[in-house]
């Protein structure tokens, strides 16, 4: 059951703290700092025979930061995604996005985008007033940087290795 709240989620934890002063009792904020979901660590995580599609999990040590954003989310009755406003940004909230959608069913909780450029009270209320969607573009294109990293480190790596130097 969704409280009288609503739900702010940002990357930095300082910057929750002045985001939660700014807004007051009726907003929580909650921080990710930083990414939460990423490529598997042991393996190449990205499945060549189906479009390069990127087998994204929880990093380690995140399990407990998306347990709580899920939480407080569905005990929200709206959540403004708040991370910062480049491609990196655009893909958290996308991640956090996709983590605190319900397995089954439909939520009627709103998850809406915000875009902060500055940290200043009159700037914050206006950008959660202005609230938007998540430019899919973004991330899609934070996705194929992050999948061409991984395949081109992933196979260049044990040649550097061999022929460079151990670890570079």
């Amino acid at each position: 059951m969704a409280s009288g709240r609503k739900l702010v989620i940002v990357e930095s934890p300082a910057k929750a703290k002045t985001i939660g002063k700014y807004l007051g009792r009726a907003y929580r904020v909650k921080a990710t700092v930083g990414h939460i979901m990423d490529l598997p660590e042991k393996k190449l995580g990205i499945d060549l025979d189906k479009g390069f599609e990127p087998e994204l999990v929880p990093i380690p040590g995140k399990e407990k930061t998306i347990a709580d954003i899920k939480l407080a989310a569905k005990n929200s009755k709206e959540v403004f995604i708040a991370t910062d406003p480049d491609r990196e940004g655009e893909a958290i909230a996308w991640h956090v996005a996709e983590q605190i959608k319900p397995k089954r069913g439909v939520s009627n909780i709103p998850v809406r985008r915000v875009l902060f450029h500055e940290i200043t009270k009159d700037a914050v209320q206006l950008a959660i007033r202005q609230a938007g969607d998540i430019d899919d573009k973004k991330v899609e294109a934070q996705q194929a940087r992050r999948v061409l990293d991984r395949l081109v480190g992933y196979k260049s790596s044990p040649v550097l290795w061999k022929t460079v130097k151990k670890g570079i």
